[in-house]
């Protein structure tokens, strides 16, 4: 943990596609793709990026990059502030907030804005960082 700081950040930038969310709901069977709107729209009919996908370039920076490999992920809270459009980009940044040595314990911040630097998911994240190579 001594290589670990408050402040430390990671962040991934990424466009889900047609394509993506055609994938997502064959291997889920979800049919709401997120934010309860069917087949994945809007209520303006836009198409919307489910959930459970922003949540996964969370667990990727999480797993990968900060904390890294070896990090055992406890819990998650998100809370989604508005629908990430089908195409749009969009940026998700963890950042260390909190480090309890003692106990191997990291707690982050998580945040993921579209395009226009607008909030569509905050949250929290806690991993535990003793088997991090």
């Amino acid at each position: 943990m001594a290589t670990f700081e408050i402040g430390q950040h990671a962040q991934t930038t990424r466009r889900f596609s047609a394509k993506d969310l055609a994938e997502y709901e064959s291997l889920t069977g979800d049919a709401t793709l997120g934010f309860g709107q069917p087949r994945g729209s809007a209520p303006s009919g836009e198409r919307t990026v489910p959930g459970a996908l922003i949540g996964g370039m969370f667990s990727y920076l999480l797993g990968t990059v900060l904390p890294g490999r070896g990090t055992n992920w406890l819990k998650q809270r998100l809370y989604f502030h508005q629908p990430a459009r089908l195409g749009e980009s969009l940026t998700a940044t963890v950042e260390i907030i909190r480090l309890r040595p003692n106990k191997h314990l990291v707690n982050l911040a998580t945040r993921c804005t579209n395009g226009q630097g607008e909030l569509v998911c905050s949250g929290e994240a806690l991993v535990l960082v003793k088997d991090v190579e």
